[in-house]
């Protein structure tokens, strides 16, 4: 193992993100290859499948072993499962949970998924268990998303991406633009950012073989590639078109689901991402789940990451990142020229 990330891993929380994001992702893959109940629907209508619930009860009862004094503040919680009706989903969700924690049982995992239910505080991680439900449920992306905060800024940021293939990943460091077909693959990718010390990839399998990572260096727009998403609610897809005309974008964007988009612009696959707000969400504003662990993995790869009016996140107003409208995520050579453009877009 490099002598630079073994430094990095000495770190037990650094460690302890590693492996509960790789164990997490291998249950969440393990769900996939099984036949799963339909999808739940929470109050917003987006999907959740009993891989949500058996991925945060894992980080939580992992967390709760390793940190009991850190608070997590997760995207589930266990009422649901608790209602008479799901009783047998809350038994599915055991069984699986149980095949990489045997002591699960219905009440402890129900008490492990509602460990993700604290508030922020001055040191707390925060867990997606699955980003990309329905990429997961097409059997496209989507991610296991972890992150510490310690005073509202963001430490340490994992993702697990079981169908981001590592080995194409890696390759692509050497300034190889090929087709984005190559990213996908069977044996899936961790990646792994520590504040100032930089954004690594090792494969998802355990193996200690971790590459750096480093945002392209395309300077001109009509070279730059976006990133963006599957799914039209999470987003204003005509603003997104006449934002690349505007700015002379040329390429056909690259469309995926979840923060798998963040690893690839880290690794120099793409040099802009958007979330403008959709037509019908106005209000909406970004849960901390959704942006920790990828805005630094792209910004300790050398990119930038911020609101679509220029500003950092705050992580300081909860759940929520309420201060914050959008995100434009870049490389952060195209990134001053990116927000001109939004500026003129939103003037019209």
């Amino acid at each position: 193992m490099d002598n630079q990330i073994e430094h990095i891993l000495c770190a037990p929380e650094a460690a302890f993100a590693l492996d509960t994001v790789r164990l997490a992702s291998r249950l969440v893959k393990y769900i996939q290859a099984q036949t799963v109940t339909p999808a739940l629907t929470k109050t917003d209508h987006s999907p959740v499948t009993v891989a949500d619930f058996a991925s945060q009860a894992l980080v939580g009862r992992q967390l709760k072993k390793a940190f009991p004094q850190d608070p997590l503040v997760g995207e589930e919680g266990s009422a649901e499962l608790q209602n008479p009706e799901e009783r047998p989903t809350l038994e599915q969700v055991t069984a699986f949970v149980a095949q990489f924690l045997p002591e699960a049982t219905p009440h402890l995992v129900c008490d492990w998924i509602d460990y993700g239910s604290a508030d922020p505080a001055r040191r707390f991680w925060t867990i997606d268990p699955i980003d990309g439900t329905k990429g997961f449920l097409r059997g496209d992306q989507y991610v296991v998303a972890m992150a510490l905060l310690i005073d509202n800024q963001v430490q340490i940021g994992v993702l697990g991406c079981p169908q981001l293939a590592f080995q194409q990943l890696a390759d692509m460091q050497a300034n190889d633009r090929s087709s984005d077909a190559r990213l996908w693959g069977l044996h899936g990718t961790l990646v792994i950012a520590v504040r100032d010390k930089g954004t690594w990839v090792t494969p998802l399998d355990g193996s200690e073989h971790f590459v750096g990572l480093r945002v392209s260096a395309c300077t001109e727009p009509d070279q730059a590639r976006i990133l963006g998403s599957y799914e039209a609610d999470h987003t204003n897809q005509g603003q997104v078109d006449e934002f690349a005309r505007r700015l002379g974008v040329k390429t056909h964007p690259l469309r995926l689901d979840s923060q798998a988009k963040y690893a690839l612009l880290a690794g120099g696959q793409g040099e802009l991402l958007l979330r403008l707000l959709s037509p019908a969400k106005l209000d909406y504003r970004e849960k901390i789940w959704d942006q920790a662990a990828g805005s630094l993995i792209i910004q300790e790869a050398g990119g930038k990451v911020t609101d679509l009016d220029g500003s950092p996140f705050d992580f300081s107003t909860g759940r929520t990142l309420r201060h914050n409208r959008g995100v434009l995520a870049s490389n952060g050579y195209l990134h001053e020229r990116a927000l001109e453009t939004l500026r003129s877009l939103y003037k019209t």
